[in-house]
């Protein structure tokens, strides 16, 4: 990749949790950096899951990061003092809120230098989330990523092993009820990756 001309467009890197998004996003800004480009990640302020100060990926990979509140006002705050970055990367998009102006600005950006964001295909009940919805359809590319579906067959104690588009919740070791709140920060002790046959909202 050279420098001579600034790469520019949206790409967008999704699936349900333990797929790998922000191992490959964390891939995808490593193979700028290495080119010579200028990077910064961005991340919600929510997500204090691993680090306060950086995005870390479930196996452990890491990139220090610019912790920004979630929404337009956060997002346009921070952008003003990266005009001179190459490529931008935005973890987990679904915990920004569903701002028109938000989507606005992030295709806005894109066409001056490349994005890219990795985000939930969907909530725990297999909904879309409103901000990645409206941006799906217009990004110039997309990387949808599938985990592996952990649900272990309480007959025979096997793992189902299908490929999992779905992210199911647990509380105390139970499917999350329809009514459970739609955020809720976690890792492999509230959450596991399932296919749609296994993926359970009571």
């Amino acid at each position: 990749m050279g420098k001579e001309q600034r790469d520019f467009g949206l790409t967008m890197i999704v699936g349900p949790m333990f797929s790998g998004k922000t191992t490959e996003l964390l891939r995808l800004l490593g193979r700028y950096k290495m080119a010579g480009y200028s990077v910064a990640l961005l991340k919600p302020s929510i997500d204090k899951r691993y680090s306060n100060r950086e995005v870390v990926s479930h196996d452990g990979l890491k990139m220090e990061a610019i912790v920004i509140e979630p929404n337009y006002s956060g997002l346009a705050n921070v952008l003003k003092n990266l005009e001179d970055v190459d490529v931008i990367g935005i973890d987990e998009l679904q915990f920004f809120e569903p701002e028109l102006t938000t989507v606005d600005l992030i295709l806005r950006i894109s066409l001056q230098k490349k994005v890219y964001v990795a985000a939930l295909n969907l909530d725990f009940k297999g909904e879309p989330w409103e901000i990645v919805k409206e941006l799906l359809p217009r990004a110039d590319e997309i990387i949808s990523l599938q985990a592996v579906c952990t649900y272990v067959d309480p007959n025979t104690g096997k793992k189902c092993g299908a490929p999992a588009t779905r992210t199911q919740r647990l509380i105390d070791g139970k499917p999350a009820p329809r009514d459970a709140p739609r955020i809720m920060v976690g890792g492999r002790e509230s959450y596991e990756s399932r296919c749609r046959r296994h993926h359970e909202v009571p």
